[in-house]
Formats: structure tokens, C-alpha cells, sequence
């Protein structure tokens, strides 16, 4: 009877000690355990380091905390002046609280995924195609606000939304290209008739100035001279005042 009691004895044992190993989980700093005990919460995570979870009794589901991208897909929206473009982005996103992740919603990454394609269309379509274009802070910090609004019952949260590419229809980018072209060229002439304006001005100066004392009128009249002799012309056009003539044109 003693050797059979023993024997008993150190299979429970053996079977307690294989239990026990069996229920040992090393969860990794990043990491937490959200446990069910009979189908009810436990209502702590466990982790990180080592934890037991009990075989038969427990369920335990894995929750990383790192951040994690994601792609939203292409989109097609429709902008407020009826524009239709093709509109990506990039969400950065991570779990706050595993246990509100785990129970709040089925899979917390696939609800992400889909509230932010929604979310991208239904904002994205309220603007224009140049806020889309030259505004994408504004939009990207609405897109972070309106999402995480929505995640924030389920233990995520949103870091950063951005907007990644806007494709254009070609008939499109044909007239952005016409247009940049015309406003160039507004541009120039503009900066042209400035041009004129202030050289006008500076030379209504100088006449004002010339007026004054005639003397400086023929020394700038040798002095062009000057300046026509150095370049070796072969032609010299030397400018004569009307004055001289006004005495023969009145006889």
C-alpha cells in the first residue's frame, strides 16, 4: 500500500508541476495580457515580465502597445466644387487600454481601417480642391480629431492622420497647368509695368533736375560721347537741339 500511495502521490505532484509550467506566459514590455477567468474580465492586464495563466480556466488575448500604421486605401471623393480625385493617407495609431480594446469592439485594427475610410471621404468631400491642395495640416489635424473621437470608447488612440497622395484626372491637371501658366504671365506683366512706373519717376526727376541748370544737359550730351567712343562705333549719332532751329523755322 505505501509504494502504491507514494506512487500516486508523485504523479499529482508530477501533474501539479506540469500544470504549473504549462500556465507560466512571459509577456514582452510592449505587450499585455487581457485575461478571462470563466468568461468574465479580469480587470487588470497582466505584464509585463512573467505572468501564470491558469490552463481550462483562463483565456488570455495578446495586446501589443506599440504604434502601429496603417494605409488607408485610394479613395474616391468628390469635392465641395464637384471635383473627383482619388485621395490616400497614413493613420498612426496605438492601444491606451487593452482591456477597453479587447472588449469594447471585435477587432479594434479592421473598425480603424473602416472609420478612417469613412471618415477621409465625408471630410475630405465638405472642402475644395485648393484647401485639399494647400491646406493639408488643417485637414490632417480635423481627420486626427474626427477619428480619434470615434476610437476613444475603444482604448485607441490616434497620434496622426496624414493625407498621403491626391491624384488629379488629367483634364484637370491640363487646366491647374493653364492656369499656373496665365498667372505667371499676370505676374510678369505686372512686375513689368512697375518697371515702367519707377523708371518713369526716376526720369521725371532727372528732368526736373536737368531743368534747372541747362549746363548739366550738355554734359550729359559729352558724356554719351564718351561712352560711344570707347565700343569703337564707326557711327556716331550726336543729338542737336531744337533750339538752334527755332530761329530758321519761324522765317
Amino acid at each position: 500500500m505505501l509504494p502504491t500511495t507514494f506512487g500516486c502521490g508523485g504523479f499529482f505532484i508530477l501533474a501539479l508541476v506540469f500544470y504549473v509550467v504549462l500556465s507560466v506566459r512571459i509577456v514582452k514590455e510592449y505587450e499585455r495580457l487581457v485575461v478571462f477567468r470563466l468568461g468574465r474580465l479580469v480587470h487588470h492586464e497582466k505584464g509585463p515580465g512573467i505572468t501564470f495563466v491558469w490552463l481550462i480556466i483562463d483565456k488570455a488575448v495578446r495586446i501589443s502597445l506599440r504604434t502601429l500604421v496603417m494605409e488607408v486605401p485610394p479613395q474616391d471623393i468628390i469635392t465641395r466644387d464637384n471635383v473627383s480625385v482619388k485621395v490616400n493617407a497614413i493613420i498612426y495609431f496605438r492601444v491606451i487600454d487593452p482591456l477597453r480594446a479587447v472588449v469594447e469592439v471585435e477587432n479594434f485594427e479592421y473598425a480603424t481601417r473602416q472609420l478612417s475610410q469613412t471618415t477621409l471621404r465625408s471630410l475630405l468631400g465638405q472642402a475644395e480642391l485648393d484647401e485639399l491642395l494647400s491646406e493639408r495640416d488643417k485637414l490632417n489635424e480635423q481627420l486626427q480629431t474626427n477619428i480619434e473621437t470615434h476610437t476613444n470608447s475603444w482604448g485607441i488612440k490616434v497620434s496622426m492622420v496624414e493625407v498621403k497622395n491626391v491624384d488629379l484626372p488629367v483634364e484637370m491637371q491640363r487646366a491647374m497647368a493653364r492656369q499656373a501658366e496665365a498667372e505667371r504671365e499676370k505676374r510678369a506683366k505686372i512686375i513689368h509695368a512697375e518697371g515702367e512706373f519707377q523708371a518713369s519717376a526716376q526720369l521725371a526727376k532727372a528732368a526736373a533736375v536737368i531743368s534747372e541748370n541747362p549746363t548739366t544737359l550738355q554734359l550729359r550730351y559729352l558724356q554719351t560721347l564718351a561712352e560711344i567712343s570707347a565700343e569703337k562705333n564707326s557711327t556716331i549719332i550726336f543729338p542737336v537741339p531744337i533750339d538752334l532751329f527755332e530761329a530758321f523755322m519761324k522765317k
